[in-house]
């Protein structure tokens, strides 16, 4: 029977894994060898420390790798950008950004030491030369980046009050400095206090499976 759902496992991974290259073409050879290993690494970690529900991690490359790579459908990074992950847990949405633009500099921050443990590992398997990590509260955090990426469930009125203090003041991306997070559902009351700026995308328009039909990319010019 652990035969069978060992096979069944891989075989959805796979057809999520090709799913995940046929909306990004461009991956050179070792950006592809990058995600292929992904689901290995997080399985063997999950097992041991949980970064992801243990009934999701099939659903690795579809619900958290995919879902991370939205933010590009807002802002592709300028080469030389630094980026800022909060909350990211064991590496989401940091990680696979940080595999899809190599030239781009992520700064992954949690409050939970194990789950950045599991980053670390992650990336430092990977060969991944564009992350650093910190375990500290992003209260504590004083460097200063381009943008903050994040899909922690934090409303979005108390994300931007502890992220103004990170962002610069020089502009180099086709958009002003500032906030890009993933969320989900209904959002109408969070992006009250700042809907004559805020710019949301439904990733439906993207993505054509079922799980981004409620899910959306928020950005808050900072």
């Amino acid at each position: 029977m652990e035969q069978i759902n060992t096979n069944e496992s891989l075989s959805i991974v796979n057809s999520q894994l090709s799913i995940l290259k046929g909306y990004f073409p461009e991956l050179t050879e070792t950006q592809q060898q990058q995600m292929d290993a992904l689901y290995a690494l997080y399985a063997d970690w999950n097992a041991k420390i949980n970064v992801i529900s243990r009934k999701d991690i099939d659903n690795l490359y579809l619900h958290h790798v995919l879902h991370s790579l939205g933010i590009v459908k807002m802002l592709t990074f300028k080469a030389g950008s630094s980026i800022m992950d909060i909350g990211t847990g064991g590496g989401f949405p940091g990680i696979p950004l940080a595999i899809l633009l190599p030239n781009v500099q992520f700064h992954l921050v949690d409050s939970i030491g194990k789950k950045i443990k599991v980053g670390q590992a992650v990336a430092e398997a990977i060969g991944l030369k564009n992350v650093t990590f910190r375990h500290c509260r992003v209260e504590e955090e004083k460097q200063l980046f381009d943008f903050v990426v994040s899909r922690a469930v934090m409303p979005l009125a108390d994300l931007v009050k502890i992220v103004r203090k990170n962002i610069k003041k020089q502009q180099q991306n086709a958009l002003p400095n500032g906030l890009i997070c993933l969320k989900g559902g209904e959002l109408q009351h969070e992006i009250l206090p700042f809907h004559k700026q805020t710019v949301t995308l439904d990733l439906s328009d993207y993505f054509k499976e079922e799980f981004f039909e409620t899910k959306k990319v928020v950005y808050v010019p900072l």
